[in-house]
């Protein structure tokens, strides 16, 4: 009979923390959440104190069955879930379907996951903390009773298939307000002087900006004909000390924010590397919004500081969080060993660790201590304004000998010098050069992932564990992508001054480009119009702010649950009630563009079942409508009469190849060109409006030879069995599903037998859930117009067994 039985959430955490216990632990894995809300209902019984209908995964069952067999073997069983809500929340279900009691049972926490820690954690159990059990129940309901009740709705009013949640319906409209300021946003000219000078020595070159900007160019060029007749010398020299002080270490959101600065990675990317370097006990635990590090970090880091750079390069700091609610651990994220500089693993995880690593050193570091230097010029014919130099010197680096956080501010300050030479007031200075250029004021910039995390987490929205899911999940649904948009092509003039003549030139630059930014779809443009005029209380920032004050209440143990579910409700239902009964004159998100002059017939653009489309004519009308599908670069708010019917003008004969016809046109999925009843991609670079047959027929006769090269292989045993080559090199294909072709074996040479054995021995890739756990339903919602018949209607089930609370001290 095993003596103690250890559950973890993860099998890498059960291997790691194995190591560290002797023979009378065993360690199992939970793969996350064991069970959840019912599937296809509400599972909310809001008629009964918001009663939750909670059960086990299907794809859990027997790993259930697994863990009681464990369980019901073992003297002591140890839950050692995460220590935040989620974790416990875990430790609490695993609780109630095991059938534990307190007397068997203990719940185990650390930040950690080094020996020194667990042995610490089983010398110090508790009991599940029912607070915050609580406050991970009551979210959970809030975000079903919205999802639940809100996307039947959208289906009803908008299209099918489309869904609102609370936290991701607001992250959408940040994005979607913020394309709208872009949108409305009109730039304006103005020039921007710089000036080179010459230091009495006649070799030593200086460069200065002018302290003001001029409006237009007879201004500009006004300034640079006074400077032809100007003398110039040094008004002023301020020189002062400086300082920069270290960023402190991480917490999830700047390390989310850091990790896309640095080294380009995604947010919900950051946090599957960073659970997998907490999993092997390289770092302190990833989903944490505290500032604070442990005694035993500080003092290793200062050892640390001491041997490699020296006492002097030594400040010890204990950082207190600003954010409100601080909940989720109690130390910032940092290498569990601060003398392992560098650590094993793939390439991503040893940058994210090293970032981590010179993050927490540096936060432990003196500050770097800097001399700047402010140069005035005198313009003796224009005191109204000075030309002005900038520049900085480090006296001692400090920090910045190992880190420098960086910032996502694009501008750039060109007046910056690193060093100034000497310079004497009053001195005698040469212009060399002096030139004014055209600059357009900036637009505001969009949100990147990392941006948008600080955004939610500057307005109270979310939490450490919530930023990665609400991120990937608004992709998905498709209401935004992260991607590219093409900047237009400007002429800009530049006026320069020099050997007293001044020259004028045009030239051409791209403005307003964006690389890997979140812009809204039309479907999230849609949605969130909807949503925004018909539930303004949910969408508002306030209110899901104060939600999420409202979960810390009740994981501090001041509110109890269901009152916060009772307040919620009772302003929430109401307003579902009212939208699902009200009617509209046409469905929601169509725009009215115009009348087409050739028909006389209704021009409109609205949102369908495979995205925005154009369309002549309505459907009460005795012919039927034509549509026509958007393409990529067009959108619902934006698209003008013209450009609708453009669109109409496909699909279009390009012309003729061996007396048969090709046309181009555009589908769900793209520009594509049809000949003999096949389909050519029109590739990134070519119109379907303009394509000529010439480069049709290039492109048809590259997708001819592309397919000739595809099939390596077939069998006659089955024609749904091929050998194909791909993009990634040559693969098997059987029912739609793709099969790796293992080293060393030569695809020509596979047999039928060979290719069944293959398949027969494919791993499983079951799609991944929360927490790693895995998940083969897809909840869906019916509409509820009254108070949900799914939760009145159900069979009261057993009340889940609460072990005695952690009270609140």
């Amino acid at each position: 009979m095993q003596k103690n039985l250890v559950i973890v959430e993860s099998p890498a955490k059960a291997k790691t923390i194995e190591k560290f216990l002797g023979s009378d632990y065993s360690v199992l894995s939970s793969y996350g959440h064991i069970r959840d809300l019912k599937s296809k209902e509400l599972a909310v019984d809001v008629e009964h104190n918001f009663k939750l209908n909670y059960v086990v995964s299907p794809d859990k069952v027997e790993l259930v069955k697994k863990l009681k067999k464990a369980a019901k073997e073992a003297q002591t069983v140890w839950l050692a879930s995460d220590e935040d809500r989620e974790g416990e929340a875990i430790a609490w279900h695993l609780y109630d379907v095991l059938g534990l009691n307190d007397a068997d049972s203990k719940r185990i926490v650390f930040h950690e996951i080094t020996k020194p820690a667990i042995l610490k954690a089983i010398e110090n159990p508790r009991k599940i903390d029912l607070n915050l059990v609580d406050a991970q129940q009551a979210r959970r309901a809030v975000d079903r009773l919205v999802g639940f009740e809100v996307s039947p709705i959208l289906w009803k009013k908008i299209r099918p298939a489309l869904s609102a949640g609370r936290v991701q319906s607001v992250a959408v409209r940040l994005i979607v307000e913020r394309e709208r300021e872009i949108n409305k946003f009109d730039a304006e000219a103005y020039f921007r002087v710089q000036a080179q000078f010459i230091l009495p020595d006649g070799k030593t070159i200086v460069k200065s900006e002018l302290n003001k900007k001029f409006k237009t160019e007879a201004e500009a060029q006004d300034f640079l004909e006074s400077l032809k007749s100007a003398t110039f010398s040094i008004e002023d020299i301020n020189t002062r000390p400086g300082k920069k002080s270290p960023a402190a270490p991480f917490t999830t959101s700047t390390l989310q924010q850091e990790a896309a600065r640095k080294i380009g990675f995604s947010v919900s990317q950051t946090m599957s590397v960073a659970q997998r370097l907490y999993e092997a006990g390289l770092i302190s635990y990833m989903r944490t919004d505290s500032l604070n590090l442990s005694s035993l970090a500080l003092n290793a880091s200062k050892e640390e500081i001491t041997n490699e750079f020296g006492e002097k390069y030594v400040k010890i700091r204990q950082y207190h969080t600003k954010s409100k609610g601080a909940q989720e651990a109690h130390e910032a994220i940092r290498p569990t060993y601060m003398s392992n500089r560098t650590v094993k693993g793939t390439a991503q995880e040893q940058r994210l660790y090293k970032l981590i690593w010179e993050r927490t050193i540096a936060s432990q570091m003196a500050d770097a201590e800097l001399e700047r230097t402010t140069v005035t010029v005198n313009i003796s014919n224009r005191p109204d304004v000075k030309f002005v130099m900038n520049g900085e010197v480090i006296k001692f680096d400090g920090f910045l000998r190992v880190y420098m956080e960086d910032t996502d501010d694009e501008t750039v300050d060109e007046s910056m010098e690193s060093l100034l030479p000497p310079m004497k007031l009053n001195e005698i200075l040469n212009l060399l050069e002096a030139s004014a250029a055209e600059r357009l004021t900036q637009k505001p910039p969009r949100y990147t992932e990392a941006s948008l995390v600080r955004k939610l987490e500057e307005l109270g929205i979310g939490r450490p564990s919530t930023y990665a899911p609400t991120i990937s999940t608004i992709q998905q649904r498709d209401y935004v992508i992260k991607g590219n948009k093409d900047g237009e092509e400007r002429p800009f003039t530049t006026l320069v001054l020099k050997s007293n003549k001044i020259t004028k030139n045009v030239k051409n630059e791209t403005v307003g480009a964006d690389k890997n930014k979140l812009m809204p779809t039309d479907s999230g443009l849609v949605v969130n119009d909807f949503l925004t005029e018909n539930f303004p209380t949910v969408l508002e920032y306030n209110f899901t702010a104060d939600l999420e004050k409202e979960f810390d209440k009740i994981a501090d143990g001041d509110i109890k649950w269901t009152a916060t579910m009772q307040k919620f409700y009772d302003l929430f239902h109401p307003v579902v009630e009212q939208v699902a009964a009200s009617k509209t004159e046409h469905k929601v998100g169509e725009r009215i563009l115009g009348i087409d002059p050739k028909t006389g017939k209704q021009v409109s653009a609205k949102i369908g079942r495979f995205g925005p489309f154009a369309q002549i004519g309505t459907a009460d009308e005795e012919e039927k409508p034509q549509f026509a599908s958007l393409t990529k670069n067009l959108s619902i708010e934006t698209i003008t009469l013209e450009e609708a019917l453009n669109l109409f003008t496909l699909p279009r004969t390009v012309g003729e190849l061996e007396g048969k016809p090709v046309t181009a046109s555009i589908g769900r999925f793209g520009p594509y060109l049809k000949y003999e009843n096949a389909f050519t991609t029109i590739p990134k670079g070519y119109d379907p409006y303009v394509i000529t047959i010439a480069e049709a027929e290039q492109l048809i006769k590259e997708k001819k030879e592309r397919d000739a090269n595809k099939l390596i292989k077939s069998f006659p045993e089955d024609t749904k069995l091929q050998v194909l080559n791909g993009r990634f090199g040559p693969y098997i294909s059987f029912e739609k599903a793709n099969y790796k072709i293992p080293k060393g074996v030569v695809p020509a040479e596979l047999s039928y037998a060979d290719c069944q054995k293959i398949i027969a021995e494919a791993p499983a890739k079951p799609a991944k859930g929360r927490r790693g756990a895995t998940k083969t339903t897809k909840t869906t919602a019916k509409t509820t117009t009254k108070k949900s018949t799914a939760a009145t209607k159900a069979k009261p089930k057993a009340k889940a067994k609460r072990p005695a609370a952690k009270k609140k001290s």
